[in-house]
């Protein structure tokens, strides 16, 4: 049993690694950072490396957020971490009907780099994604 969990832990540390690895200020690109300073010039950022990107986390007047770089600099979107009161009234409405006896575990303004804003809804371990108006557009596993 100890070796079944400790297989799973193991399982678990190696499978973050692969999706999300943190990467030291010094190894992030030149360009992602003079990009990340132009858009937050008063943040302090965490940084990740994603799926080739950079992802940098960081707290902004009160609110948890990051951002998202291509290696080259290029801006590809910022997440806010918003209420669940703050969510526009469809997507509660959306979450209730078709999530019976669920309820949302964090909210989110995903503000992509042409200004198209999406809000995520982090419901039973899956991201719930709706457009600005609140109508779904798709599910996606954590």
């Amino acid at each position: 049993m100890k070796n079944q969990i400790a297989l799973v832990m193991l399982g678990l540390a190696l499978s973050t690694c692969i999706f999300a690895q943190k990467v030291d200020l010094s190894k992030v690109p030149s360009a992602v950072k003079n990009s990340f300073e132009k858009r937050f010039p008063e943040a302090k950022a965490k940084w990740e490396k994603e799926d080739g990107q950079y992802e940098a986390g960081f707290n902004q007047a009160g609110k948890n957020m990051s951002a998202m770089f291509k290696p080259d600099g290029t801006f590809v979107e910022s997440e806010m971490e918003i209420k669940v009161s703050e969510l526009p009234a469809t997507v509660l409405a959306y979450v209730k009907s078709h999530y019976k006896g669920k309820s949302i575990k964090e909210g989110s303004k995903i503000t992509k780099a042409n200004g198209t804003v999406e809000y995520e809804a982090e419901v039973n371990d899956k991201d719930v994604m709706f457009d600005k108006d609140g109508k779904f557009l798709k599910e996606t596993k954590e």
